[in-house]
């Protein structure tokens, strides 16, 4: 940063957005600063720093801080701790803000504004955001906004951050609040000095003089409760949903898929036909063709399944199924808390971890890092993909596809295991009983399709980044390794069987070959560590420079279908349901845990797992399939 920069930063008023989770906080940063944006982490920790600036009407520039969400000062979890720590000026290299604008969920005033009475006490320049006023407005909840700012002592403006223009008010008020020099916030202690109880009688006294429910007519979402919530009928539409996942991920992406796939297919025979025999035909055609190409067929699949978890999340429904699977998750020693992190991980293991820092007691918080890597990532997908098309047949099974149905079991395998390992940890390192889960349900509404829009774009995007650089990367190195020095002459083997990468997968095949894995599966197993979608692309270069003549041109699944057993292909589905972690998720469980020995006992633990999943497997195969 500049001198500029510096002199401009300390002239900007700081405006720091805070308020409980789910209450729309996020929706209006993003709705103030659009895309100037900048993110980073917290200094010391993994937690996201996001900091924007705009411009108001009248002219005035300011920086604005969306702080973590919290329900209270008395920090229970480390979000909570950097929120407390960055308000009352106690974070290193973090100035206190000019002003906090505590955002509040105007439908649920008794939950929010425990927290803002805690804030004033440190007395910082307030404001205070009833944000979704429009939904309160249509249950009849009736909020006397003047009465409001008297009670508090501070201007009290109604906001709809999810529209066009519902910031106007917020804005307004800004530019009249008198920006000097920051103000030195009370200690802490203040806070400590009223009690919870006392607090939410106050709270009770201000609602009940500034609101009224006499109008409520309820909500539709507490209609939709009694069935999604109920003890019998709710786990059994979880399921559903859960299923209907599964069974859409293969149903609706055939067709994207096949297109893909007959693309690559004709770019690769363009190239083949443009170019003679030598390195350079062999490089595109099968090392980036044959890789690359292998892994970018999978696209839709993973976009399917990120779709739904967009539209589970942002409907409301995700909290709801935390409380639903409270109990069963209470049996392994765990708290329903643990369900965000852990469907987190369905995406990718590393913000599963990341989000695990949300609960409160460090035990739980510990074991769930520890069995978040074996929830089915997305980058298991195309391995499970590719083996389920060449060895399970594409047909129905009463009202379910076939293919489907095994992706759903695999699923559920990891999930089934991630509960006993959990159960296995919290015997080693102590019960405390099962605590009560709190959890604050949000209101039920349509998903936002500017959202989806938007998650789907990102989610697609680091796919590709990842394809046109990590991915492509490794393939080329692949290639080389496959390529080179090649074969001798009298050689009665494929080149890649005398390149390094042949020697390579030979010396590991007698490690692996008890679990039915030949030299070539042991060559896109070390590839794999860096990311698991690897192993796709790194197979396909691998059989692509192992086939000769036509066979080159041919896509990866019917090639592993002729080259594998049935065998084979069930153990390797069961060690990529156990696989040891990519190398990028062990070094954030290091950050997360503050020690190498965790990171080590996750790689070890798993290790071991994939390899008695697998030798099981395909012993049992072996001898009930035959090879």
């Amino acid at each position: 940063m500049g001198a500029a920069e510096y002199v401009q930063a300390a002239v900007t008023p700081l405006v720091a957005l805070l308020g409980n989770p789910n209450c729309g906080k996020t929706a209006l940063f993003n709705r103030l600063t659009g895309s100037r944006q900048k993110v980073a982490n917290y200094a010391g920790v993994t937690i996201e720093r996001k900091e924007g600036a705009f411009t108001s009407p009248a002219g005035q520039h300011f920086r604005v801080l969306d702080l973590p969400g919290a329900y209270s000062l008395s920090a229970h979890t480390p979000d909570e701790a950097i929120t407390r720590d960055v308000v009352a000026g106690l974070r290193a290299g973090e100035a206190p803000p000019n002003a906090v604008v505590c955002v509040v969920n105007a439908t649920n005033l008794r939950l929010n504004l425990r927290l803002v009475l805690e804030i004033q006490r440190l007395g910082l320049p307030m404001i205070l955001a009833l944000n979704m006023v429009d939904v309160a407005k249509k249950r009849g909840i009736v909020i006397d906004t003047v009465r409001m700012a008297q009670e508090l002592g501070m201007p009290v403006v109604e906001t709809i951050a999810v529209q066009a223009g519902g910031e106007k008010e917020l804005l307004r008020v800004l530019d009249q609040m008198p920006f000097g020099d920051v103000t030195t916030p009370f200690p802490l202690s203040v806070i400590d000095a009223v009690s919870v109880e006392e607090t939410q009688r106050e709270v009770r006294r201000i609602l009940d003089v500034c609101t009224s429910h006499e109008s409520d007519t309820g909500n539709l979402t507490e209609q939709i409760d009694h069935v999604v919530l109920h003890p019998v009928a709710g786990p059994l539409i979880l399921a559903a949903i859960m299923f209907l996942i599964f069974q859409a991920v293969f149903s609706w992406a055939a067709a994207p898929m096949e297109m893909i796939k007959s693309g690559v297919e004709a770019v690769g025979a363009w190239i083949g036909t443009g170019l003679s025999d030598g390195p350079l035909r062999s490089l595109l055609v099968e090392g980036i063709m044959g890789g690359v190409g292998s892994v970018l067929v999978f696209l839709p699949q993973i976009l399917i399944l990120f779709f739904f978890i967009l539209v589970l999340e942002d409907c409301g429904y995700l909290p709801r199924a935390a409380f639903l699977l409270d109990r069963l998750m209470g049996r392994v020693g765990l708290s329903g808390r643990a369900f965000i992190p852990l469907l987190s991980s369905f995406a990718c293991a590393i913000p599963g971890v990341m989000a695990a820092r949300t609960i409160q007691n460090p035990r739980d918080r510990l074991i769930t890092i520890m069995i978040a890597p074996l929830m089915t990532c997305s980058a298991r997908l195309p391995v499970y993909a590719l083996i389920i098309a060449a060895f399970i047949p594409d047909r129905e099974v009463g009202i379910f596809n076939l293919q489907g149905l095994v992706l759903f079991i695999l699923y559920a395998a990891g999930i089934l295991s991630a509960m006993a390992v959990a159960w296995v940890f919290q015997r080693f390192m102590g019960s405390h009983g099962q605590q009560p889960l709190m959890l604050e349900l949000p209101s039920y509404h349509w998903p936002h399709l500017r959202n989806l829009a938007l998650g789907l774009w990102e989610r697609a995007r680091i796919f590709m980044t990842r394809v046109g650089t990590t991915i492509l990367v490794l393939m080329i190195l692949v290639w080389f390794l496959s390529s080179f020095p090649g074969a001798p002459e009298g050689a009665t083997q494929p080149p890649i069987y005398y390149s390094v990468a042949g020697m390579i997968g030979r010396g590991l095949s007698v490690i692996f070959e008890p679990i039915g894995f030949g030299w070539q599966i042991c060559i896109a197993l070390v590839p794999g560590m860096a990311a698991r979608e690897v192993a796709v692309g790194a197979l396909g270069t691998v059989y692509a420079l192992s086939a000769s003549g036509s066979d080159v041109a041919q896509s990866l699944t019917p090639l592993i279908a002729k080259s594998w057993s049935i065998a084979t292909a069930l153990s390797l589905l069961a060690w990529y349901v156990f696989a040891p972690q990519c190398l990028s998720t062990l070094s954030v469980v290091k950050r997360e845990t503050g020690s190498m020995r965790y990171p080590l006992i996750m790689a070890a633990y798993m290790f071991a797992l994939a390899y008695v999943a697998s030798f099981i497997t395909y012993r049992v195969a072996l001898a009930t399939l035959g090879g």
